[in-house]
């Protein structure tokens, strides 16, 4: 095979490789649109006039750590693929790290409403004198289950559910049966770990940049790191699976856009490593 061919194919590969990347960063923008409604809709049943600027922040606390990790992802293309090294300076590098400051205030936020509501799901809070969901007509309450949320009216109230034990679900807004209620804690559960693991790969992602910053492409701390970041990826994906399972099809293809959205970045690595390595192997040319 001449040079010439192998250079026509890995640039092919190479254009491949873009257009799946910019695909699927365009899916993750199409993606922000549909968790923004899906807070909205939320927010008609859990939130109420005397709500303060803190609840509508913990209501739309996904929206607010996509826009965070969306501009991270954004950064991370910067470091890894755009910028050349000679670029990587004076305000270039300090608008960068400045932005990428404000997206872990904003993933730090979704954190800290993930613990808040995990925290506000523990209590068994009984629903008093009422023997079954008909008893809360006229209450202006909601009934919840899987995430779903459903007015408790006359029309619904026999459909939703017949247990005789109520729960109140973190505010007097909401109510639940048993099942509901551990279902709710399961997923606040899920959420929770879900933020964590992306933040530790995250935590991996800086921990390979920097080292490469450093001119440093191999090692137990890179090997270490790569290694958690496939089992982390891996537990994601399962993670999907199971909101799958429970219906929530969005969010298994929500963990798929990402998982293939780091992977980008993970490619850019791999490259910026392969090219470290050849420049370290190429003999420097004497000055004349």
């Amino acid at each position: 095979m001449s040079p010439a061919t192998t250079s026509t194919r890995t640039w092919n590969a190479h254009k491949i490789q873009q257009a799946l990347k910019w695909t699927v960063y365009a899916l993750l923008l199409v993606n922000f649109a549909f968790y923004i409604a899906e807070d909205w809709n939320r927010v008609a049943y859990t939130l109420m006039s005397e709500s303060t600027i803190f609840d509508w922040m913990a209501e739309f606390a996904t929206s607010i750590d996509l826009v965070g990790w969306i501009l991270l992802l954004c950064m991370l293309e910067l470091e890894t693929y755009v910028l050349e090294d000679e670029d990587w300076e004076g305000w270039v590098a300090y608008v960068v790290r400045g932005v990428r400051f404000g997206c872990y205030a904003m993933i730090a936020h979704t954190l800290y409403a993930a613990v808040l509501t995990t925290i506000n799901l523990q209590p068994t809070l009984a629903v008093e004198n009422v023997s079954n969901l008909c008893d809360m007509i006229g209450e202006d309450v909601s009934y919840v289950y899987n995430l779903g949320y459903t007015d408790v009216t006359l029309e619904t109230c026999d459909t939703l559910s017949a247990s005789t034990e109520l729960y109140w679900v973190t505010s007097g807004l909401i109510v639940t049966d048993k099942v509901g209620l551990e279902l709710e804690r399961v997923l606040a559960w899920m959420d929770l770990w879900e933020v964590m693991l992306w933040l530790l790969i995250l935590l991996a992602i800086e921990t390979v940049v920097r080292l490469q910053d450093r001119g440093i492409t191999e090692g137990f701390i890179l090997s270490v790191a790569n290694s958690l970041k496939i089992l982390m990826y891996l537990i994601l994906l399962t993670f999907g699976v199971y909101w799958a399972v429970l219906s929530h099809w969005l969010y298994l293809w929500d963990e798929l856009l990402w998982v293939a959205g780091f992977a980008a970045i993970e490619m850019n690595i791999t490259k910026w490593r392969d090219e470290l390595q050849v420049e370290k192997t190429t003999p420097q040319s004497d000055p004349l």
